[in-house]
């Protein structure tokens, strides 16, 4: 949809100004079909099971819908402006656009360099993000079953609105939260990127952001950097990359984990330290993925008192035909939801899909995932260090049959 007339007209009407670039694109996602998920949780010693199913029609399962606007102007000298601004699709609630911090995808503005690199400030990606989207076999979906982009999936409802995955984000100590593996996204952040050279590929990010309120005598102070470096070789891509956030709020504030999700809301009084390597080669019958990710959120004012979530996975994607696509991942994974006070528990999850392409831009999918948390020492809310609760297993599994168009 490059310089067509709609593209310019709401790029004009969004940024009053679509006149001066040389490059404006309006673009997107719709995804849409049925979903379906189950549930499951035994607590405590008198072995209380408690039982949930939902299912119905939905949106964002494959990817989530968003609408974007992205431009660029040439200065001259090989120098180029560029901004993005994309926002998340309400598909399943009143109003188009989703509120709050998740809605807000990434809005950021910048400069390139040919032959050096750019620059941008604003909302945006972390490292360890753009690494796993190009090394996840299941291509980050919204469904259970992906030990690193772990998500609830299915179909749930909340004050008599239809939302997705509402079932299971209280159970974040299973090790199968809303993104509890990473940071998604952050504000206030300063990103470098080299261009490629000789198969290799930097990336630089800073966070800066701080309030003071008078109103309730608080001090905060948000900060972060991230790093990654990635190398291909012929049909071998490896990627490493590292990120750790920071915040203190003096005055008040008890320690949260924070970032949970993809939303771009710091912790309190929290250490937040994540890592992420993969690997990825393609043997032309099919492609092979591994990865591993490794959390630690740790309270300022005490460091027995954490959360930390570490996993691993291996997965296939394979082509059978021009338009059918297949794809397989599971893995294992241990998280402490109290610190030193907590055993470990242990999780697994895995998941099936298959992609039937109808063109460049459309295509069904059917995806189906499971995970199992066993023995797992529930704590009272994520990130209590409390030392007498619980234990309880869990287990999840939902699929979603649909149809995704790119725009």
């Amino acid at each position: 949809m490059k310089k067509s007339l709609f593209a310019v007209a709401a790029a004009t009407a969004f940024t009053g100004a679509a006149q001066a670039q040389s490059s404006v694109t309006v673009y997107g996602i719709l995804d849409y079909g049925y979903a379906s998920s189950y549930q499951r949780n035994v607590t405590g010693s008198a072995g209380v099971i408690t039982n949930q199913n939902t299912s119905g029609f939905k949106g964002s399962n494959e990817s989530t819908s968003r609408l974007g606007f992205r431009g660029t102007e040439d200065l001259g000298g090989g120098t180029s402006a560029f901004f993005t601004v994309e926002t998340a699709i309400n598909t399943d609630q009143g109003g188009i656009f989703t509120s709050g911090a998740n809605g807000n995808r990434q809005t950021f503005l910048g400069l390139s360099q040919k032959g050096l690199g750019s620059a941008s400030i604003g909302i945006q990606y972390t490292p360890i993000h753009e690494a796993a989207a190009s090394t996840d076999a299941a291509n980050l979906n919204n469904l259970t079953g992906n030990v690193i982009y772990d998500k609830p999936g299915g179909y749930g409802s909340a004050a008599g609105q239809v939302v997705a995955g509402s079932g299971t984000t209280a159970n974040y100590t299973s090790g199968m939260g809303d993104n509890s593996s990473y940071t998604v996204r952050t504000s206030n952040a300063l990103v470098l990127k080299s261009e490629r050279m000789s198969g290799l590929m930097a990336k630089a990010m800073l966070v800066q952001g701080g309030k003071d309120s008078n109103t309730t005598t608080q001090t905060i102070d948000n900060s972060g950097w991230g790093v990654s470096l990635d190398y291909t070789w012929n049909k071998l891509f490896v990627v490493a990359a590292y990120q750790a956030f920071k915040n203190t709020t003096l005055g008040g504030g008890t320690f949260t984990q924070g970032y949970q999700g993809a939303n771009i809301t710091p912790g309190v009084n929290a250490w937040d330290n994540q890592q992420y390597y993969a690997a990825t080669y393609d043997f032309g019958i099919l492609k092979a993925y591994a990865q591993y990710v490794n959390r630690k959120v740790t309270n300022t004012a005490d460091v027995n008192n954490y959360i930390s979530r570490s996993a691993q996975q291996i997965g296939v994607r394979a082509p059978l035909s021009s338009k059918l696509q297949v794809f397989a991942a599971g893995g294992t994974g241990s998280i402490n939801a109290g610190g030193n006070n907590l055993t470990p528990s242990k999780f697994n999850g895995w998941q099936l899909g298959s992609d039937y392409f109808l063109s460049k831009r459309t295509n069904l999918y059917a995806l189906y995932g499971q995970t199992a948390t066993s023995n797992n020492t529930m704590a009272t809310t994520f990130g209590t260090n409390a030392a007498t609760t619980n234990k309880n297993s869990y287990n999840a599994s939902s699929y979603a049959i649909g149809i995704r168009h790119t725009f």
